[in-house]
């Protein structure tokens, strides 16, 4: 139930952040595009007809594809392929942007009290796991977009940092977290 929850508010945030950033609307990136709209209201009704988390890590791969390929679309990156080990600046920005979602995700865990090692849905397969999930939370609404951004137009790595950071604000994004985990 707790992970269903959690994908759910990963929706609510994604939908609620694209659709109202005049930034990504700039950019094309919109919630109420027939691909993105099609596949976000796919994913809520499959979340509850699942009955295991593995079942749910299943459906949030899948989702993330499809995003991946928007994001890739909508910014001319033509085939993208996620690695982290890749060498291309687009892995790079989401290995980097990532890695500060971890951090606001962690920060909120200890701030709250909650052990970070507890399992919600990367528990079988990660050490850390809430972190994880608490960091999906945001990842795909905040750092996905702006990594595919900031690669077509050619940002440097602290450029890409501050606009996380600024964007992390912006959407409240920390706040976000602390609302959806203290429940």
């Amino acid at each position: 139930m707790a992970a269903r929850q959690s994908q759910h508010a990963r929706l609510d945030y994604l939908q609620s952040v694209w659709s109202k950033d005049r930034d990504l609307k700039a950019e094309g990136f919109l919630v109420s595009d027939t691909a993105i709209g099609a596949a976000i209201n796919k994913f809520k009704t499959q979340i509850d007809q699942t009955q295991k988390v593995g079942d749910l890590l299943q459906l949030e791969a899948q989702l993330t594809k499809v995003l991946y390929r928007y994001a890739a679309q909508m910014t001319k990156h033509g085939e993208f392929v996620r690695e982290r080990e890749a060498t291309d600046v687009a892995n790079g920005f989401l290995n980097h942007g990532n890695y500060l979602a971890y951090g606001l995700a962690a920060t909120t865990l200890w701030v709250l009290g909650i052990n970070h090692g507890f399992a919600v849905m990367h528990g079988k397969t990660r050490r850390g796991a809430l972190v994880f999930d608490v960091a999906d939370l945001i990842k795909d609404a905040l750092i996905l977009p702006w990594a595919f951004i900031c690669a077509k137009e050619k940002s440097t790595e602290q450029e890409f940092r501050q606009l996380c950071l600024q964007k992390f604000t912006e959407h409240k994004a920390l706040d976000y977290m602390f609302v959806h985990e203290k429940d």
